[in-house]
């Protein structure tokens, strides 16, 4: 099994990089990609007793989607540099969250919530803080309540422009899937997802825990169409998504999908 899209207490996930690590090469996976939200944090604290082939990635937030990047060749300064400038305008947008919650009556602060994530804090360290504190009784009724994107509480962060994000990682080495199509905020995501190849894009992910059969016919088709690679990646967060295995997905929808070859062909010749 190939898993290759997951996430660490790096960013936003519950299983620390060694740990994931260990867990992976427990269930037999072959490689893995640790693809935190704006950071390669989680990547560069892991090590494999080679059993399990480690590939460097990281999930980009830009405005409307997200890009996972894989197979970096020596990451530059220039570009961690970037990354980092990232943080300081999702700190802005946190600080916007934390304030509408408290106008909702939730005695929330930005520093308890910063102290859970630590190197990239974002919405699912204010459901854990929530769920701690009572507010709710699950952690999804955090996001279905007031923290999903058409939520009470939800604020827009100053993300980069799709075509920058692709040029950005791409100028770092990286191979560009789209992560979890299915979630484009759009009216015609196909259209977008047209675009995003014209701008470089090289891959989809077809097959991700949030797709169904239907889905990934549907994404795999578009793959076919604009000449992309298809991925598949669990987008395994730990106990924050319970039905989320690693390296399966949800009951199994992605086990066997990943074709590393695949990748590593169009990686080298694009």
């Amino acid at each position: 099994m190939v898993d290759l899209h997951c996430h660490t207490t790096a960013s936003d996930g519950t299983d620390a990089p060694a740990a994931l690590v260990a867990k992976a090469e427990a269930l037999g996976l072959t490689a893995l990609a640790i693809t935190d939200h704006d950071t390669l944090a989680g990547f560069d604290a892991i090590s494999s007793n080679g059993k399990l082939e480690l590939i460097p990635g990281v999930e980009l937030s830009v405005r409307g989607a997200h890009l996972l990047g894989y197979f970096f060749d020596g990451v530059g300064a220039g570009f961690r540099e970037w990354l980092e400038s990232l943080k300081a305008k999702r700190r802005v947008r946190n600080a916007g969250i934390a304030e509408r919650l408290r106008a909702a009556g939730m005695d929330i602060t930005l520093a308890e919530v910063e102290d859970r994530g630590r190197n990239v804090t974002g919405r699912a360290h204010f459901a854990q803080v929530m769920l701690e504190k009572g507010y709710i009784t699950e952690w999804e009724e955090a996001f279905t309540r007031y923290l999903g994107e058409d939520a009470p509480c939800y604020v827009e962060r100053e993300d980069p422009e799709p075509d920058e994000g692709i040029e950005r990682l791409r100028d770092a080495g990286a191979f560009v899937s789209l992560a979890h199509p299915v979630r484009l905020r759009a009216a015609d995501p196909d259209r977008l997802i047209a675009e995003y190849a014209r701008a470089g894009l090289q891959a989809i992910e077809v097959w991700h825990s949030d797709h169904n059969d239907a889905d990934a016919a549907h994404f795999l088709s578009l793959a076919s169409q604009f000449g992309l690679a298809a991925t598949a990646g669990s987008d395994y967060h730990g106990r924050h998504k319970p039905h989320v295995e690693l390296g399966s997905g949800r009951g199994g929808n992605i086990r066997g999908r990943a074709n590393l070859d695949d990748l590593r062909r169009r990686a080298i010749h694009f």
